[in-house]
């Protein structure tokens, strides 16, 4: 989103920062520390990543990856790792979906039997696996039905329930402030509006004036800005130009994991420019590594080759060891690996750009 100099967004931050010191922020019943969220992102919001960002501070409310309200249900291990937390995960979410309303009422009366703390409604994922059966963003197309399953869910438990979705199907259905001042009416906590269509998929730039849209359809409950906030500055800017509550940040969180630290700092008008060490670095990508290895054990090398790419870029580590990373089958080959990045770490040129972060590309029909 921003396209500051470092020097123009730290003024533009520091400008920012009195503005955005504000009341604390409830959802519902629940108060969130902060007004930055961590966005679920398939594949890599888990809970090793979230316990590892929450420990550098700044961070408000996480959600977890989507899962499918049947498949939670039965109790599939796959379901069952998805929403893996702990005292050290909170406040949290549980990001489901489905085109069932019995299915998502019985997941989210199952969450809350778990005493899970808030229960989010997936109507914003792209996908053709999702949105074929009916879930995320093709819930969008439809007024009637989303409202009866948005009110279907509201009714059957008592934690608060939140929905997350984009500006509509297309740029001829932008459905975001309609569904929201309905979902606001049947007892919606809050929304989270990614500022593009379901057609855009993940190309071109989030649109403010749609979630500016959507949060004026609205009289009181929060709307979270989500979409292109890979800076302090383009938090700021989210929240400057569409009043938005809160600022979800997902890729952005990926590439800088100390994000959330920046802004705290800068809305408390402490420094945030500065640049963790590259110890700091690779601290976190082995603090990471260790809290993956507590939930899968030696799996986690297979669940962590994902991860290689952007390490690799984003914290200079030669070719051959991101290499060796995608490649390592042991807990002790990673630390051997680690060892050799503290030598080597900055040969190579450090990449930022969000192409990093996977995400799907071509047609979107085929997605």
């Amino acid at each position: 989103m921003s396209t500051l100099s470092t020097t123009e967004e730290s003024n533009h931050a520091e400008g920012m920062s009195s503005s955005t010191e504000e009341s604390v922020l409830t959802i519902g019943n629940r108060t969130i520390p902060s007004r930055y969220f961590l966005a679920p992102l398939a594949g890599y919001t888990h809970l090793a990543f979230r316990t590892a960002i929450r420990e550098l501070g700044g961070l408000g409310l996480a959600t977890t990856d989507l899962v499918q309200a049947p498949t939670l249900l039965s109790g599939r291990r796959k379901s069952l790792e998805l929403i893996a937390t702990s005292e050290n995960d909170q406040p949290l979410a549980v990001q489901i979906y489905g085109g069932v309303i019995d299915d998502l009422i019985r997941a989210a009366r199952h969450l809350e039997k778990l005493c899970y703390g808030g229960i989010d409604i997936n109507m914003g994922c792209p996908m053709a696996k999702i949105t074929g059966r009916g879930g995320g963003a093709r819930l969008m197309c439809d007024l009637q039905t989303a409202s009866k399953m948005v009110s279907a869910v509201v009714e059957a438990v008592k934690i608060p329930v939140t929905v997350k979705m984009r500006l509509g199907w297309d740029r001829e259905n932008l459905s975001a402030p309609m569904l929201a001042e309905e979902f606001e009416r049947i007892g919606v906590a809050a929304i989270t509006v990614h500022g593009r269509t379901r057609q855009q998929g993940f190309q071109g730039s989030v649109d403010l004036e749609g979630i500016l849209a959507t949060v004026a359809a609205v009289k009181s409950i929060p709307v979270i800005g989500n979409g292109d906030v890979c800076s302090v500055a383009d938090a700021f800017e989210m929240r400057e130009k569409t009043g938005c509550a809160a600022v979800a940040i997902g890729r952005g969180a990926l590439l800088d994991p100390w994000i959330f630290s920046r802004i705290d700092n800068a809305i408390r008008g402490l420094p945030f420019e500065t640049d963790p060490t590259a110890k700091e670095q690779i601290d976190f990508l082995e603090r990471h590594f260790t809290l993956m290895t507590e939930q899968h054990h030696d799996y986690s090398c297979v669940l962590f080759r994902k991860f290689a790419g952007w390490y690799g870029a984003r914290l200079g580590i030669p070719e051959d060891l991101e290499n060796r990373l995608r490649r390592m089958d042991s807990v002790s080959e990673f630390h051997e690996i680690v060892k050799q990045i503290l030598k080597r770490q900055g040969e190579r040129k450090i990449q930022t750009a969000t192409a990093l972060i996977r995400t799907p590309n071509g047609p979107i029909e085929r997605w």
